[in-house]
């Protein structure tokens, strides 16, 4: 040893002691001692001088620091004269395992552990690696820590963790296991070279079970798949056999919840499920044994086809497949599987409303109010299913699904709805429906009550949004905190088309609205309404320089004191948004109108929030028409096989402008009169959902004629208040009968007490046992709570929870079910609710017979 580590080692024990004790049986280091030079440390040499010594260091200098070298061997106890004073001391030892014990604190007792695993602390080829080894371990050891203690530090570092939370059996084996993706074993082969492999397999076998005559990782992470899937199916069959314990499916849970090691347990999990031939399995078990497993990506592969299958055949109810969907949100492979799983519980709603919708009319405002009340949600259902469908890219899996889907939507409402709407249309003497406020009078009945209390208001048209989709926008916006929006509806103009229903939006002054035969622009009082610019001179000239028009894309693009100066000079401001149409009308994008719709709710949300951030606390969102979508493409019956006869100079796919028109029974004409035109431009619509033939154009979305879907146009009300609004649900433990817990698992129940909706959220908890001291002796669940049914049985979830073997040390002692919430930003968590319990397990609750 060389004189510096000399130095560097006894100041090590300086640190700590006041008297060090130096025993050099083979006088080997006396020139060192004699050279030897400590700030504060006094030199004294033990020479049959033991009580001249103690009376020194004891009495005459008792603040003093003492090296006290002896050229001899540590005496035995009885013959020590000076033990009470070493056993209160340190003892510099030189020998190499010695050495090691001074570096790491450790007493001497402990010369096993460093000899037993001597290549932990060696230096040998890598000394920089063995010196951070001993360093990273000298870091974790605590004054009473035992032999077993300090071995399994040892793992820890062998496994590179280096905090002291990490030092647990479960976290080494996750490390361990991030192995078998690589080529290599590092860390294996450093517990392998350290001799702590009989340590490793030890601790595993006594925690989890796992007992194997060529023990090795892979086997043992294997046998920890089989095990768990055998210890996690519902009803298990007899050949359901599990090698391992319950603390193995608290160790498998843990590591398939861990972000750190998601893609490891991802890449094994596939691996092994071919491995272990898991799909056939699967194939011969009920979705119902596997609803609470999420070990393989097959799991939810096989839920979700037999869903499919369930729901096209009618073999679940509603209820239950929207139960089994919204259980799976807590799988970890839901994020791969979400659109699926929306697609099939969507589906499976749609397929009960349709059960049970009731299409009838008895006038004009009869169908209108049906429709915004009841019959918007068959469209919204199948706007979202569509949408999930191919956000999922499944179409094949899907199909089956997606024909009954598209069939009854086409045969069984779409068209029924129009059949029956036309009939009230045809006999119409003009078109107005008694008691729904017309697109004409929309400044007149919304604007201009805000200008006439002296409050600005701030108004987004958003091109095609249609009604069913402003309902869902509703309950988005009611969930932001602070923001509180209503939704009412208009009859739009007719044709419902952009150029007309642009212009119906706009302060009038009373000027005539007249259609170009030749081109379908509007203008009003003989000014076009084309284009932001001339809508803006023509909002000035009826409101004053105080009004304006704006894109959407100039206000998300100004900066706040752009923006608050922009509110600050205006009272009403018109902000035009064009999403959803732009999409719908090209031939080429028409099949992205319900993406582009999911685009417009995050537009106009972001632009609700801009201009409330420019001072405006009063928003109107509405639209110039609504439209109708078929995903399927169109048979040959979709399309008129007669046409309008007459003049001719306008063609759309839902209407014809032109003079002198006359129909087939399968169109119906309107004179400029009817629609509240002036000038002599007629305008025929197909009846129904028919379209015209349009060279170059799409034909599954379109607009432009009179369905419900095309003329009924929201209006919604948005305000900002300076309260907060929006609460999280309460979710209550219900215990069973008794409060003791007498077997390996415990069963309760979550109670969500109401229903989520806009303004009461979902909330996130996480769920375990835990004792007296904190310590947790069971798995953990994270679940949501986002149960929106108004039956209170549809509102309960169920939890059974997996106890470790440290609840034994918990026996006949007090346990408390705690239920936690993460603290927003952090990793921290505080307590929600709790339930005690009594652990009371006899003897025999250990065996399997």
């Amino acid at each position: 040893m060389t004189q510096n580590r000399i130095q560097q080692n006894l100041a090590r024990l300086f640190e700590r002691q006041r008297i060090v004790f130096w025993y050099d049986d083979k006088k080997e280091f006396r020139e060192a001692f004699e050279s030897l030079e400590m700030e504060g440390v006094e030199k004294a040499e033990i020479q049959s001088n033991e009580f001249t010594l103690k009376h020194r260091i004891l009495r005459e200098e008792p603040k003093q620091n003492f090296l006290l070298y002896c050229e001899d061997k540590e005496p035995e106890y009885l013959n020590n004269w000076l033990l009470d004073v070493q056993l209160h001391s340190a003892v510099f030892r030189t020998d190499q395992s010695a050495i090691w014990l001074s570096e790491m604190n450790l007493p001497p007792d402990f010369a096993d552990v460093v000899t037993e695993h001597e290549a932990f602390f060696d230096a040998g080829r890598a000394p920089k690696q063995a010196e951070t080894r001993k360093q990273k371990l000298l870091d974790l050891l605590q004054p009473d820590d035992l032999k077993q203690h300090v071995r399994l530090k040892m793992l820890a570092v062998c496994a590179d963790l280096h905090q002291l939370a990490d030092v647990r059996l479960d976290v080494i084996c996750e490390n361990l296991f991030d192995e078998l993706v690589e080529d290599t074993q590092p860390r294996f082969a450093l517990i392998e070279r350290c001799n702590l492999t009989g340590v490793l397999w030890e601790q595993i076998e006594r925690h989890y079970g796992y007992v194997s005559e060529t023990p090795s990782v892979k086997d043992f992470s294997i046998e920890l798949f089989k095990s768990c899937y055998a210890l996690s199916i519902t009803n298990p069959k007899a050949s359901d056999k599990a090698a391992l314990n319950n603390d193995a499916l608290v160790l498998f849970k843990r590591w398939k919840d861990s972000r750190k090691h998601e893609d490891v347990f991802e890449s094994l999990s596939g691996s092994y499920a071919e491995l272990l031939d898991i799909e056939s399995d699967l194939n011969n078990r009920d979705l119902r044994d596997v609803i609470e497993m999420d070990y393989y990506r097959l799991i939810d592969q096989k839920i979700i086809v037999d869903l499919v299958k369930a729901v096209s055949q009618r073999t679940l109810s509603e209820g239950e497949v929207t139960k089994y969907c919204r259980e799976r949100r807590q799988s970890h492979w839901y994020g791969a599987f979400k659109h699926l799983y929306t697609a099939i519980e969507v589906a499976s709603q749609f397929l009960s409303a349709l059960d049970t919708v009731q299409l009838n009319m008895s006038s004009t405002s009869d169908a209108v109010h049906g429709y915004v009340r009841h019959w918007y949600k068959i469209d919204q259902m199948y706007r979202k299913f569509i949408h999930a469908l191919k956000s999922s890219g499944q179409m094949t899996l899907l199909n089956n699904l997606v024909d009954t889907v598209e069939n009854l939507y086409t045969n069984r409402f779409l068209s029924p709805l129009a059949t029956q709407w036309q009939g009230q249309v045809d006999a119409m003497d003009k078109w107005s429906v008694p008691d729904v406020i017309p697109q004409r009078q929309f400044y007149s009945n919304w604007v201009k009550r805000y200008s006439n209390r002296g409050s600005k208001i701030c108004v987004i048209i958003s091109d095609a949004f249609r009604y069913e989709a402003a309902e869902e926008m509703i309950g988005r916006i009611n969930g932001e905190k602070r923001y509180q929006a209503s939704l009412s509806h208009m009859l739009s103009s007719l044709p419902s088309y952009t150029q007309l229903g642009m212009a119906s939006l706009l302060p009038s002054n009373g000027g005539e609205f007249t259609i170009s035969d030749s081109d379908g622009s509007v203008s009003i009082g003989g000014v076009s309404t084309q284009g932001t610019a001339n809508r803006d001179k023509l909002i000035k000239a009826a409101l004053g320089d105080t009004a304006c028009a704006q894109q959407a894309k100039s206000i998300l693009d100004m900066t706040q004191s752009e923006g608050r100066e922009l509110f600050k000079n205006h009272d009403v401001i018109y902000i035009y948004h064009n999403r959803i149409d732009h999409a719908g009308d090209k031939m080429q994008s028409e099949g992205e109108a319900f993406d582009a719709t999911e685009r417009t709710f995050d537009d106009l949300m972001i632009l609700i929030k801009k201009l409330a951030a420019y001072n405006a606390s009063n928003i109107l969102i509405t639209a110039d028409h609504g439209f109708i979508y078929q995903n399927k493409p169109l048979d040959e019956s979709d399309f008129l096989s007669a046409d309008a006869s007459g003049e001719v100079h306008y063609r759309d796919r839902r209407f014809l402008l032109g003079k002198g028109l006359s129909a087939p029974e399968s169109i119906k004409v309107f004179s400029p009169e009817q629609l509240g035109l002036s000038g002599d431009v007629h305008a025929a619509i197909p009846k129904g959902i028919q379209r015209l033939r349009l060279s170059g154009s799409g034909s599954r979305f379109v607009h432009g004629g009179a369905t419900l879907q095309e003329v009924i146009v929201p209006v919604i009300s948005v305000n900002k208040s300076r309260q907060d609004d929006v609460a999280v649900v309460e979710v209550d433990l219900l215990r069973g009968g008794t409060n003791i817990i007498s077997a390996g698992q415990l069963s309760v129940t979550l109670y969500q007490t109401e229903a989520v909706t806009d303004k009461l959220k979902p909330r996130q908890l996480r769920c375990g046992i835990y004792t007296s001291s904190g310590q947790l002796i069971s798995d953990a669940h994270n679940v949501t709570m986002d149960l929106t049914s108004d039956n209170a049985r549809e509102r309960e979830m169920k939890l059974r929870f997996v106890l470790t073997q440290d609840a034994d040390a918990a026996n006949n002692q007090e346990v408390s079910l705690k239920l936690e919430e993460q603290v927003a930003g952090t990793n921290q968590y505080t307590e929600y609710k709790q339930l005690k319990y009594t652990i009371r397990r006899s003897f025999t609750s250990d065996f399997d017979f």
